[in-house]
């Protein structure tokens, strides 16, 4: 067999792996809220209308993949368009959840698109809204130097989570003709504000706190990955020299990746940073859920 067929037989292996252990709870968690776009359908449809979302979700990562795979890191959505996006895609899941809310009960609720259109155009947007283990595989793509191994790792992942995903969009769509539709709605919206301030810690427009005195600061920090975020959640480096800093993973999840400095970085790793002035350098996690400083003085 072709070494470059081998490659990309393993990484399909290896992104189904990971989407069966490591995705389904992440990423139902950070993307499951577009399936309330599907959550009004209508009933005796549900399979098909799953099965096109799924359908569009594979699409947009494969697709994804190979482009990593062609172009690298290029192509890469940089931490603050991911918050954006993270953004957008939280007051989305709101607006989808109010929608479902409102037309409970409604005998007539307004036309809307055929869910075969709707549906895998959900499914595709799935990509835009970053969960860590998205991001890890993301970052194996862009090393594998390959479209097809790229594209063979992101289409394994998709097909690992797409268990969880069918399961969750059935039972909301069974859900959305019952009495329950208004919980579901009210629970969504907690999901889509979640997500909006993801986006919102990931972007860093919220106010940091004031650095704390300290003595000179070191050369090289450690901070360890848990899946309780980072710690110690604020280090002390020196000031105008350049300074290491040594990421360790204690604990699987979403801080496994992590944003800094403007880029994305898989941990274990060690990050080179350029001499900095006094005052604080922050970080988050792949999804903007955990925070950490590092206080240059």
């Amino acid at each position: 067999m072709h070494p470059l067929s081998t490659d990309a037989l393993t990484l399909l292996a290896g992104g189904l792996a990971a989407g069966l252990v490591a995705g389904t709870a992440t990423c139902t968690a950070a993307q499951g809220g577009l399936l309330m776009g599907l959550a009004d359908g209508r009933p005796g449809r549900d399979p098909a209308v799953l099965g096109w979302f799924l359908a569009g979700r594979l699409a947009s990562y494969t697709a994804m993949g190979a482009l990593l795979g062609l172009l690298g890191s290029v192509v890469s959505l940089p931490p603050q368009a991911r918050a954006v996006l993270l953004v957008v895609a939280g007051v989305t899941v709101v607006g989808f959840a109010i929608r479902l809310m409102r037309h409970q009960g409604c005998a007539a609720p307004p036309p809307r698109a055929p869910s075969r259109y709707r549906a895998p155009l959900l499914g595709a947007a799935t990509v835009l809204v970053p969960c860590g283990v998205t991001l890890g595989v993301q970052l194996i793509a862009v090393s594998s130097g390959s479209p097809l191994a790229g594209a063979a790792a992101m289409a394994g992942f998709v097909a690992g989570t797409a268990p969880a995903f069918a399961l969750l969009g059935y039972v909301l769509r069974r859900v959305s003709r019952t009495r329950l539709a208004r919980l579901a709605g009210v629970v969504a919206v907690g999901a889509g504000l979640w997500t909006a301030a993801a986006g919102v810690n990931l972007g860093g427009w919220i106010s940091a706190p004031a650095p704390a005195a300290a003595g000179p600061g070191a050369l090289s920090v450690t901070v360890w990955a848990t899946r309780e975020g980072y710690r110690p959640a604020m280090v002390t480096a020196r000031a105008g020299v350049p300074v290491e800093v040594v990421f360790k993973r204690a604990d699987q999840g979403c801080t496994g990746t992590v944003a800094i400095a403007g880029r994305d970085v898989a941990l274990p790793a060690t990050v080179r940073l350029p001499p900095q002035p006094p005052g604080l350098l922050r970080y988050a996690c792949g999804m903007g859920m955990y925070a950490g400083f590092i206080n240059f003085s």
